[in-house]
This record gives C-alpha cells, sequence and structure tokens, in this order.
C-alpha cells in the first residue's frame, strides 16, 4: 500500500510538478523540493521533511489549474484538500503542519508586520486572499494548535523556498523517506 502511495505521489509530481503557481519563479517541484531541503538543512524530523516537501499537494491533486493571475482570488484551499489526503496515508505528524501552513503565515504576519514584507508577490496577494491578518481569537486558536510549532517552520521554508537557481534532486530521492512514514500509518 505505502509504495502505492508513493507512486502516486511522484507521479503527481511528474505530472503537474513542472507548474508555476502564479507569479512565483519556482515550479511547484523546485518549490516542494526546496521546502524539504531546507527542513533537513534546520534539522528536521522526516515527519516535518515530509510535510515540508508535501506542503502544497493540495494544488495539485485533482484536474484545478494553478492561479496564474494576479485577478483571481489565490485561496483555493489546497491546505485543506492536501490535509484530507495526507492524514490518511501519513498521519497527522506529516498532515496538520501542511493543514496550519496558511494559518501560518496569517500569523507570522500579525504578530510580526515586518514578516509580509518578506512575502512574494504571490504569496502576499493569497495572504490577502486566505484572510489577511488573524483577529485575537483566531491566534490564539492557531497557537493551540499541537502542530502550531512546526507549522510555523514549515512556513518560514515555504516562504524561503523560491530561488529558480538552486540545484534540486529528483522527487525519486524521496521514495524512502515516504514509505517509511507511509509504512507507519498503514
Amino acid at each position: 500500500m505505502s509504495n502505492n502511495i508513493v507512486n502516486h505521489i511522484v507521479d503527481v509530481f511528474n505530472q503537474r510538478g513542472s507548474e508555476n503557481y502564479a507569479s512565483e519563479a519556482v515550479t511547484q517541484l523546485q518549490h516542494a523540493i526546496q521546502s524539504a531541503l531546507l527542513a533537513k538543512r534546520d534539522g528536521a524530523d522526516e515527519p516535518l521533511i515530509a510535510a515540508a516537501l508535501l506542503h502544497d499537494i493540495g494544488h495539485l491533486l485533482g484536474t484545478a489549474s494553478l492561479p496564474n493571475s494576479e485577478a483571481q482570488n489565490y485561496d483555493d484551499k489546497h491546505e485543506n484538500k492536501g490535509y484530507g489526503w495526507l492524514v490518511k496515508h501519513f498521519g497527522a505528524q506529516v498532515a496538520d503542519p501542511v493543514r496550519l501552513h496558511v494559518a501560518a503565515k496569517r500569523y507570522l504576519c500579525t504578530v510580526d508586520p515586518n514578516y509580509c514584507n518578506i512575502l512574494s508577490p504571490t504569496s502576499l496577494k493569497s495572504f490577502h486572499d486566505q484572510g489577511g491578518m488573524m483577529s485575537n481569537e483566531e491566534r490564539a486558536t492557531f497557537e493551540r494548535e499541537r502542530y502550531f510549532q512546526e507549522a510555523l517552520r514549515l512556513r518560514r521554508w515555504d516562504d524561503e523556498a523560491k530561488d529558480p537557481d538552486i540545484a534540486i534532486p529528483p522527487i525519486e530521492e524521496y521514495r524512502e523517506l515516504l514509505g517509511r512514514i507511509c509504512a507507519k500509518v498503514a
């Protein structure tokens, strides 16, 4: 079973990973692998590295096209789509940081207004489309999440993983890591 799931992920990235998201300079595949490389560099555990790799998989599941114009609403709820699929196959350690990575952007911009200054134009637009600054109640709810800290780490990698000139390994290099995590859940 875990091999089928891992094969599906590799297939999804091979089929749709070359797509860009709005005005981002990197493809979905480059962004995913750069996020995972940053997580590994920072000493994250395997589930969080997998979450970094898969945090935007909700954009790629299904057949809907990615937004490509500033006129579009960038809130496609990809974090929920990804979570719904990932939790079944990888458990909460992977799925919950994915579910929370959009809220983490809103949180970081709320508690540190300078954080908005580091966002790419696409991330800044999606920040507004996804709800903008958090209310005090939303902040408190987010801070009570079990994977709150992991989501903040993932968010920072997400915002940093946008360099089109960084060499990345092929997605196939993540098969074993994904297989190990998936097998623990099965």
